[in-house]
């Protein structure tokens, strides 16, 4: 039968890799496939696991294990430490590609800790084992390799080391689960803090998102990250499980981010063309978790944005214009009243702000404007020539233009 695993990676290599392992640790090692079919086994199998598997009722079979346990490891991003129906320890660390699961590399079994009575009574009294089976069976236990808790991790992460990079994506697959995995136990613990009352749920808090886009200025992707999982924790308590909820707030903080990396420095281009991908991209998210992650990824890359630019001698004037259109932009703002804001002439202003930015004046005042009138759409209930003329446009027919133009959508539509 051929093998899904062996069309992505060849079995020799799968052998040779496993053998390597095994001279190395001295422990069994398995490779199965995604229905938890042994492939590949290199070591003996110990004397009590044939004894004690002909006691396993068919609903808990070893192969079933395997999948559940792989599957764990598959959320986790990372090996996982499991105890059989024997209470002996194995440690799996699953194979993917683009997210279909295609086998393990199984290590085990092992104790961690010295054969006793308890074990072999526990595991008796569970499957209704013969006493002159039992009595065997604690024979062969003390048969079984004993690993250090300590020793048992360093395996675990030598295992990663020597198989994540096995297929190409696989290790950036499980880096997302792990990481995903971290963020979601980070909003608990923001969410548990609100619950507690040891924050303050009044409203929402916009000191936090104040607090965010100043780490983000800053480049602090570890502290704005940290504010971030705030703010999603105080939504989450606040409004309960919404995708509908979470979506509004994101595509709300992706507009204001996008803005600060731009008014840091950052080339317009580029970042409205970012922005644009991450706010289809959020549309299309389907749960929370994922969600929140892509929220993280956002925040990461505007918060990066702002020092991959190279500075020219005149940025410093630049970013005072930048700061000045962001706290005018609704008002009818001119070229020549900002050129005149950071005292230069209108034509080499002009000249310089194209040159710095890859936007001319217009097109980034435009695009402060559509910005913003995303916000507004996304977030309120104005109507669409409230927000044209909140916003600094002429009218709704001009705001219309200039909003599909840079997004590819109508407001309504957007909205």
């Amino acid at each position: 039968m051929n093998q899904l695993l062996y069309s992505i990676v060849s079995e020799t290599t799968l052998k040779g890799m496993a053998e390597t392992f095994h001279a190395c640790i001295h422990l069994p090692i398995q490779i199965i496939n995604e229905n938890g079919e042994m492939l590949v086994s290199v070591g003996d199998t110990p004397c009590f696991c044939s004894r004690f598997q002909k006691y396993l009722p068919d609903s808990e079979t070893c192969e079933k294990l395997h999948i559940s346990a792989s599957k764990k490891a598959i959320s986790l991003g990372e090996p996982y430490i499991f105890a059989c129906h024997a209470d002996l320890n194995h440690i799996v660390f699953p194979l993917i590609t683009k997210k279909t699961f295609l086998g393990s590399i199984l290590v085990g079994p092992f104790l961690m800790d010295e054969a006793d009575s308890i074990l072999i009574s526990d595991v008796t009294r569970r499957y209704h084992i013969p006493l002159d089976d039992a009595l065997e069976l604690y024979d062969d236990a003390n048969e079984l390799p004993v690993i250090a808790p300590a020793q048992v991790n360093h395996i675990s992460h030598l295992l990663f080391y020597l198989f994540s990079n096995l297929i190409a994506d696989s290790k950036d697959e499980l880096k997302q689960n792990n990481q995903k995995l971290l963020q979601q136990s980070r909003i608990s613990e923001s969410i548990q803090r609100y619950k507690d009352g040891s924050i303050r749920a009044d409203s929402y808090p916009y000191e936090k998102e104040k607090e965010l886009i100043s780490k983000v200025r800053r480049g602090d992707v570890r502290e704005a990250n940290a504010v971030l999982n705030d703010l999603l924790g105080y939504v989450l308590f606040s409004q309960g499980n919404s995708l509908d909820v979470v979506k509004a707030r994101a595509i709300e903080l992706c507009s204001l981010l996008s803005r600060t990396a731009i008014e840091g420095g950052a080339p317009t281009d580029s970042i409205l063309k970012l922005n644009n991908q991450f706010l289809q991209n959020l549309q299309n998210i389907t749960t929370m978790d994922t969600l929140c992650h892509k929220l993280q990824e956002i925040v990461e890359t505007f918060s990066e944005s702002m020092f991959n630019y190279i500075p020219s001698k005149n940025s410093e004037i630049i970013k005072k214009a930048m700061l000045y259109i962001s706290e005018n932009f609704n008002s009818p703002l001119t070229l020549e009243e900002v050129a005149a804001y950071v005292h230069l002439h209108p034509s080499y202003f002009s000249t310089l702000f194209k040159s710095s930015t890859g936007s001319s004046f217009k097109e980034y005042l435009n695009m402060v404007r559509i910005e913003e009138s995303k916000r507004l759409l996304a977030n309120t209930d104005y109507s669409i020539i409230d927000i044209a003329i909140a916003t600094g446009f002429e009218d709704q027919s001009y705001f219309s233009k200039v909003f599909k133009k840079y997004t590819g959508l109508t407001p309504k539509q957007f909205r």
